[in-house]
Order: structure tokens, then C-alpha cells, then sequence
């Protein structure tokens, strides 16, 4: 390819950062485009953003045009391509936080004095709900750290900053906080028997293979390895497991096809979704930071049951953490054996490579997430071809989210139709959903399906706040809102879609009266706004003319009467859902119309 390069060249810090994570350059062969992602994490990690000579020695080394990569790295919001501090504060004020204080605390930074090393920045959700409100603390560097702080105040983080500067930032305490992730000893669920998928947080080293076998790890690997894959995947499709990330498409069908491919050659994927960027969701972090191998073991039975031979887990660049410890999981499963040739001696070769997002909630969409892989815009895919006919590098793929995953193991152990008959009509199986906003104990919980809503919302200890729930908000920003009254319906596939709500991504997000829910209502459009990859008219333009009309409704600056503005708000949204390529386009209004259809907010 024909470069075409500005003068700019980079620094020896930053060359030494891409050689690093691309491997020594050499003449006339480039390094491949989907290393590009890895390689911008390096240098905003080294330096603290994206230069142009950075950038124009990465596409000297992939050999791809400075005008794709500048595309590409614009288009995430973890990268930065100003000069900028190399200690950032990234405080979140979505929605989860804004319930527990974050508008002020985001007020109180704002006012206060910083020092010339750091800057404050806004964030989307952090997926640190339970935690609310939230920070993290970046320090770039040869040696780049960061720490989450929540709940934040003013007083710990300017602290934290200080350190960070000081090139003090301490790691984030490798353990996992039990006392706030996982309800506490004393409360409902930690150390209960009849726990499946969280049995293991909190008890165990999540950085020990044998500790993990001690609790029945591999157990279903070595199950699945003498049931071979066409029984395996008889076993997932009589489960009736559904996907767990928010679409509920019926996962044995997915494995199904991808094992029907298995004829042609060339490589097969496995790829992990664990890209949960919906605000209030955090489970699958949880499973990550303490259950790490739960989730590897998930991916090879997948891989063994479907013909794949190379496997991605796909995680959201906020999680350090969970990062880390996954990162020391994989290299621990591949030194027992465990991923890689031959595992357990039995001939299954499959390895898993471990790739960080960059803050683009598109990319929990699975056409996406390929792309952003691949080293391109985190852009959808018109469908078909589907994932299992051309997915990952346009090879057959499957891909499923981290909880869909660590369902599998119980289903090849205790098998199919006994999995099935656990929950309530066509809802099979444990779900595991994030409680938080005004709560009394914020968490993940894990329950069979069929608890109702008020059961989830006493099981967490009740309503908190001011104690007057005024609504609850199911399945995250791309969800829908309920009142009170609506209680008693069983979360399940088919309860909450019969009061015209989603299970989404397990969302239950909690408002008391104090709350302003017409504020909560602008910041998931300017969310939205924000998200949208811009790549079809009717999201591009959509979701920023709702915010726009939003805003005006809140003002009380109607364009005609608040009636017309409404009635012009939901044409939107049905444009939208009609015309957009993929869900986020089609799940932007939902929210705000089930608050309209539920209230009256702007009478």
C-alpha cells in the first residue's frame, strides 16, 4: 500500500511501545491489522493519548493507510488523540451513579483545582453499579496503572490523583470485595447451596487452577470430551438455554449451525461477548474478576462441541481488573494443559486470546465486535450472512456472552432435559441479574427463573433512598421502565414482555421518589446520542433529534404543544426501530417511551 505519511514521527517511548506489542519491525513484512487495537491500548498506556507520529508509525508497521487508523482510533472513547495529562480521573455520571450522588460529587471535582499532571473527565457507566458512584484513575507510563475508587468522594480521588502523579498509584487490591459484589455472609445468597453459577466467588483463589478443580472445575470438560460434540450440543439444545446478553436467542441453535460448518476448512471461532457496556449491568464482571476459569472452561466445551479450534474473549476496556485476573487464568489453563494442543490428552487443540475494547458500547453487538477485532470501526454488519456462515475474519463463529457460558457446565453435568425443567415455561434455567440505583444491598443475585420483581427487590434488601419506590428501570438504558404497581410480574422471557418490558441484560435498577425521572430520561438519550456508531440515518439522526426534543419537552419549549412534541418523539422511535441496521438504533426510545406510555411526565 501506498502510505501517505505526515511528517510527524514518533518518539522512542512510543516506538519502543508498538515494537513491544507488535514484535520487532522488519523489512518488507507488516505486522497484522488486527493487532491495531492492542497496539493503540500500548501507546495511550505509554504516553497517555494517541500522537500523530504514534499513529503514523502503527500504519507503517500494518502497513494500513494513517486515514483508516485515525478512523479507527477516533471512533473509541477510551483513546485520546489531543495532548492531554497523563493521570486521568474518570468519573462516572450515568445513571446507576447519579442515584447514589454523582451529579454532585461530579460538580464538586468540577469546581475544584487540579493539578497540571492530572485532568477530570465524565464518563459513561463504569459497570460498577453496586459500587455507586464510581471512579477509575489512569496513570500512563512505562509502567501504566490504574485503580478503580468506588464509591468515590472528592477527598480519596483527588488522594488517588495525587498518588498517581507522584507515580504512587497503587494497584488495585487484588482480592475480590465480596462485601459489596456478592451479597455478604448474613445477607440471602453468599455461601448458600443452592448457588450454581456464583458458587465460587469468593471462596476460591481465582488465579488457582486446582483450587478451582477442588469445587468441580473441568469436571463438564472432561464430561463434554466423552460425550462427544454432536451429544453436547444435543445436550445445549434440549437445555432451551437462552442467551443471557440481551437478544435470548436460544444458544443450541447457534452451536448447531457452527457444528454443521465444520466441513470446511480453514479456522472455526469461539468468541466470549464480555463487552457489558449497558449502564447497571456488572454480573459478568463479577464472574470475570472471580471465577475467571468458570468462563474459560465454558468457551472450550464450546469450542470442542462446534469444530472451533481458536477462541476470543472480547472484554470492556473498563475492567481492569477482571482483565488481569483473565489474562492469568488463560496462561494458568495453558501451563496445566488446559488450553492450547491436546488438552487433557484427549486431542482437543484450542487456545483462547484475550482482547481489550476501548469505550464503544456498539461493540456488545456481535457483527461489531468482529469489526473492532479485526482492527476496523466498531461498526455492525448487515445480516445475513450470520456469524456462523461468516463471522470473526469472515469464518464461521459463534459467539455467546460470559453468563450464557457458565451455564454450560451445568448442563453437560447434570444434562439437557433436567436443565430444561429448572425455572418456568419457555425461562429455563438460573438467571443472574445486577440490582442497584436505591437498594438496600446493591449486587448480583442468582436465581432460578420465576422469582417476580418484588421477590429480586426484597432478596436485595428492599427499597432504599427515601424508602418510596417511584420506578424501576429493566434491562438498562435499552430497556424499559416499570411502576410500582407492576411488581409482581415474573421476570421471565415471557413475563416481562407480556407488560411490554425486557429481561435485557438483567438490569433492575431502582428509583425512589427524590428521583427526577425526566433527567434520568435525557441522560440515557444523551447516551444514546453519544453510542451510536453513525453508520445508518435513521440512529445517526434519530437519536440526536430525540435528545434534541427531549431537551425542549424538559425546558418546556415544545416545538408546537408537548402533545405534538410527543407525538413527534414516538414517530421517531418507530423510524428507528424500523430502519436501523442493528439493536442499538432499535432499542434507543424504548425507555423513554415506556416512561411516557407509564407517566405523565411532561403534561
Amino acid at each position: 500500500m501506498d502510505l501517505h505519511l505526515t511528517a510527524d514521527r514518533p518518539s522512542t517511548d512510543e516506538k519502543d511501545a508498538v515494537d513491544g506489542e507488535l514484535g520487532p519491525a522488519e523489512a518488507g513484512r507488516a505486522a497484522p491489522r488486527h493487532k491495531l487495537l492492542p497496539a493503540l491500548h500500548t501507546i495511550q498506556a505509554r504516553i497517555g493519548y494517541l500522537s500523530p507520529g504514534a499513529l503514523n508509525y502503527v500504519a507503517q508497521r500494518l502497513d494500513v493507510a494513517p486515514a483508516e487508523i485515525y478512523g479507527v482510533a477516533s471512533f473509541y472513547g477510551m483513546f485520546s488523540l489531543a495532548p492531554r495529562p497523563r493521570v486521568v480521573a474518570h468519573v462516572c455520571d450515568d445513571i446507576a451513579c447519579l442515584t447514589r450522588g454523582a451529579g454532585m460529587l461530579c460538580a464538586e471535582l468540577e469546581q475544584a483545582s487540579w493539578p497540571a499532571g492530572a485532568i477530570l473527565q465524565r464518563s459513561p457507566c463504569l459497570g460498577l453499579c453496586e459500587r455507586a458512584p464510581a471512579a477509575l484513575v489512569t496513570g500512563a507510563g512505562k509502567t501504566p496503572r490504574d485503580r478503580v475508587l468506588a464509591p468515590a468522594n472528592a477527598d480519596a480521588l483527588h488522594a488517588l490523583v495525587r498518588d498517581a502523579i507522584d507515580g504512587r498509584l497503587p494497584a488495585e487490591p487484588d482480592v475480590l470485595n465480596t462485601a459489596t459484589s456478592v451479597p455478604q455472609a448474613g445477607q440471602p445468597q453468599l455461601r448458600q447451596p443452592q448457588l450454581r453459577l456464583l458458587r465460587r466467588i469468593g471462596q476460591i483463589d481465582p488465579s488457582s487452577v486446582d483450587e478451582y478443580r477442588r469445587l468441580g472445575g473441568y469436571e463438564a470438560l472432561r464430561r463434554a470430551l466423552d460425550l462427544g460434540p454432536e451429544r453436547v450440543v444435543r445436550e445445549v439444545l434440549e437445555s432451551r438455554l437462552l442467551g443471557r446478553g440481551g437478544a435470548a436467542f436460544p444458544a443450541g441453535k447457534k452451536w448447531e449451525a457452527l457444528l454443521a460448518q465444520r466441513h470446511l476448512s480453514g479456522p472455526h471461532y469461539v468468541v466470549c461477548n464480555a463487552d457489558e457496556s449497558e449502564p447497571g449491568t456488572f454480573k459478568d464482571r463479577i464472574v470475570m474478576e472471580g471465577d475467571p476459569f468458570a468462563v474459560i472452561e465454558g468457551m472450550t466445551i464450546a469450542a470442542l462441541a462446534t469444530g472451533a479450534q481458536q477462541g476470543y474473549l472480547y472484554i470492556r476496556g473498563e475492567y481492569p481488573l477482571a482483565t488481569r485476573r483473565l489474562r492469568r487464568a488463560i496462561q494458568a489453563a495453558r501451563d496445566q494443559g488446559l488450553l492450547g494442543n491436546d488438552i487433557l490428552g484427549r486431542g482437543l487443540c484450542f487456545d483462547i486470546e484475550l482482547r481489550r475494547g476501548a469505550g464503544a458500547y456498539i461493540c456488545g453487538e456481535e457483527t461489531a465486535l468482529f469489526n473492532s477485532i479485526e482492527g476496523f470501526r466498531g461498526e455492525p454488519r448487515n445480516k445475513p450472512p450470520f456469524p456462523t456462515q461468516a463471522g470473526l475474519f469472515r469464518r464461521p463463529t459463534v459467539v455467546n456472552n460470559v453468563e450464557t457460558l457458565i451455564n454450560i457446565a451445568e448442563i453437560v453435568l447434570d444434562g439437557g432435559a433436567a436443565y430444561s425443567r429448572i425455572g418456568t415455561g419457555n425461562s429455563a434455567g438460573y438467571r443472574l441479574f445486577c440490582l442497584c440505583g436505591h437498594v438496600g444491598r446493591p449486587g448480583v443475585y442468582e436465581v432460578a427463573f420465576g422469582a417476580t420483581l418484588r421477590d429480586m427487590i426484597e432478596l436485595a434488601g428492599g427499597v432504599s433512598g427515601n424508602g418510596r419506590l417511584q420506578a424501576v428501570l429493566l434491562g438498562g438504558a435499552a430497556g424499559a421502565f416499570v411502576s410500582p404497581s407492576e411488581l409482581d410480574t415474573p421476570l421471565t422471557f415471557e413475563g416481562t414482555r407480556a407488560i411490554g418490558a425486557t429481561l435485557g441484560s438483567g438490569v433492575i435498577m431502582l428509583f425512589d421518589d427524590s428521583v427526577d425521572l425526566k433527567q434520568i430520561l435525557l441522560r440515557i438519550a444523551s447516551f444514546f446520542r453519544d453510542e451510536s456508531c453513525g453508520q445508518c440515518v435513521p440512529c445517526r439522526a434519530g437519536a440526536v433529534r430525540q435528545e434534541e426534543a427531549l431537551e425542549r419537552l424538559v425546558h418546556k419549549r415544545p416545538l408546537g404543544s408537548a402533545a405534538e412534541e410527543i407525538r413527534t418523539l414516538r414517530e421517531m422511535g418507530q423510524a428507528m426501530r424500523d430502519a436501523s441496521i442493528c439493536g442499538l438504533g432499535q432499542t434507543a426510545s424504548s425507555a423513554l417511551e415506556s416512561a411516557l406510555h407509564r407517566w405523565s411526565l411532561f403534561s
